[in-house]
């Protein structure tokens, strides 16, 4: 299915703008798994199993997989994923960025080894960086332009000669040239509202993939007020603050009402 179409059917079915990102760390498992990284699969697949009706994607980060040698958990995670919750998109947050037979191959990664339905790419190296991955019928496109992390500012924020921010010459060619067919997407932190804004403006259709709620700051309020509109989609991701709100025996369950929680909050800020 088209990934804007597959997103915009889970949340409105989910009544969510939330996605919970997998981000598995073994060091803050519960016991008895702490410190195990066999247990990643089981670990996410729990978070998973508790959360699946409340979120409009999931979002395995590929670092935390690949650093403990657990690349096959990640592809059994993302079969369980179809499997119990198929309506759901999974975004494989990779931020990968080169060209060429380089950048085919991270493409076939995504979408044929671990069945992707939209990856994050980073887009500095241009659009040639950007259409191996379009020969994807469907898969979804998300770029980074205005990230969370306050380091960002060092070349996001860099006045080009046309005026324009640097993010906002991201913002641009993702919603003119580069978006052939409608799959391009933004990455944009909750942690700057103004500028989250300002790329709405500038990108009125696209989707946002929105990190920085929760642990990191971010106000879900402010950035629902920023960035939604009704046909204009928000990916709000929370990590950290849902997958180790508890850590015990109940950790899913706790797991479970933090996603809630935010969920709730993201709607109600819609009005």
């Amino acid at each position: 299915m088209h990934f804007p179409k597959m997103l915009a059917e889970a949340s409105a079915r989910h009544q969510s703008l939330l996605c919970v990102g997998l981000d598995p760390d073994p060091a803050k498992f519960p016991a008895p798994w702490q410190g195990d990284a066999s247990r990643i699969h089981d670990f996410c697949a729990r978070i998973v199993d508790a959360t699946k009706d409340l979120v409009c994607a999931f979002k395995p980060q590929i670092a935390y997989f690949a650093a403990h040698r657990a690349e096959d958990q990640l592809e059994r995670l993302m079969a369980y994923i179809r499997r119990v919750a198929p309506e759901v998109p999974v975004i494989l947050d990779a931020k990968r960025g080169d060209i060429g037979p380089t950048a085919t191959q991270y493409a076939r990664e995504a979408f044929e080894r671990y069945q992707a339905d939209a990856v994050t790419l980073s887009p500095f190296m241009g659009q040639d960086s950007i259409e191996p991955y379009l020969k994807y019928d469907g898969k979804g496109l998300i770029l980074l332009c205005r990230t969370s992390n306050p380091g960002g500012s060092d070349l996001q924020a860099q006045v080009l000669a046309s005026g324009d921010h640097l993010y906002e010459h991201v913002a641009k060619l993702a919603a003119g040239a580069w978006d052939l067919d409608g799959r391009l997407g933004l990455v944009v932190g909750a942690t700057f509202p103004r500028e989250l804004a300002r790329v709405r403006a500038l990108a009125p259709t696209l989707p946002l993939l929105i990190p920085g709620v929760g642990a990191q700051g971010g106000d879900a309020a402010e950035t629902v007020k920023a960035a939604w509109r009704p046909d204009a989609p928000i990916i709000v991701n929370s990590s950290r603050a849902v997958l180790y709100a508890g850590s015990g025996e109940d950790f899913a369950s706790r797991a479970r009402a933090v996603a809630d929680a935010t969920r709730l909050e993201l709607d109600a800020a819609r009005g």
